[in-house]
């Protein structure tokens, strides 16, 4: 079917991956959490020296933050942050994306460039928008 090939063969470029947020690893939490909140995105890639090494999300506010909000405030982010992420490269299909959200259960899945440059985010909503543009441009 064409959303099986479009699935295995269009690059995750074809989604928009832009904008994202992003902050070093010695940014606090406290100040992490204004990012998030101000630019009303869910996740900051963290990135160090040109390279991504990690991910905050609104998830890892709840989950590690909220409750201990006073204890880690002043924290650098690192120490909450997820380590190494999954990621999808700017060569691979729109269904390596699709299987980190739908199966990994991630929902922000950073897109690198194959030298490892970060070129943006991958979210169930820009697939569904991208999706949804892709097969009701066909239908309509």
């Amino acid at each position: 079917s064409e959303i099986c090939r479009v699935l295995a063969e269009d690059s995750v470029m074809e989604i928009q991956t832009q904008p994202f947020a992003e902050a070093s690893p010695d940014t606090t939490v406290s100040e992490s959490v204004r990012v998030l909140h101000e630019l009303e995105v869910s996740s900051l890639l963290i990135i160090e020296d040109g390279e991504l090494v990690g991910i905050f999300t609104e998830r890892d506010v709840l989950e590690k933050v909220a409750e201990r909000f006073a204890r880690v405030a002043h924290l650098p982010v690192s120490e909450v942050m997820v380590l190494r992420p999954i990621v999808v490269y700017e060569s691979d299909p729109i269904g390596a994306a699709l299987a980190a959200i739908a199966v990994g259960g991630y929902r922000h899945v950073p897109v690198l460039s194959l030298s490892g440059k970060v070129l943006g985010v991958v979210s169930p909503r820009r697939l569904n928008d991208f999706l949804g543009r892709r097969f009701l441009d066909e239908l309509g």
